[in-house]
C-alpha cells in the first residue's frame, strides 16, 4: 500500500536554540496533526504537532498562506517539505 501524503508547507527557517521551525503553509494545520518532514536529500522523520505560534502567540490551528512557528523533535533546514500523514 502506498502511503498518501499531502504537502502542508515548506520550512523557511530553523531556530536551533529553541528547536523551532518556521513553515510557510500551503494547507491548514492544527495542533495534534501528524506530519512528516522530508529533506531535499531524502532524509525524513515524523512527529505530532504539539504547538503552533504566529507572531509568538500560541494558536490551535493555522490556514494556508500562514507563516507559522512549530516545535520540532529533530533539526531541520530551509527547504524541508512538511507533509500531513
Amino acid at each position: 500500500m502506498v502511503e498518501e501524503k499531502k504537502l502542508v508547507g515548506k520550512v523557511t527557517h530553523y531556530f536551533p536554540k529553541v528547536q523551532a521551525a518556521v513553515v510557510m503553509l500551503e494547507s491548514a494545520l492544527k495542533v495534534g496533526d501528524r506530519v512528516k518532514f522530508i529533506a531535499p536529500n531524502g532524509a525524513e522523520f515524523e512527529q505530532e504537532i504539539s504547538s503552533i505560534q504566529v507572531d509568538r502567540e500560541p494558536i490551535s490551528e493555522a490556514k494556508a498562506g500562514d507563516e507559522i512557528g512549530i516545535g520540532v523533535s529533530e533539526p531541520v533546514k530551509e527547504g524541508f517539505e512538511v507533509f500531513a500523514i
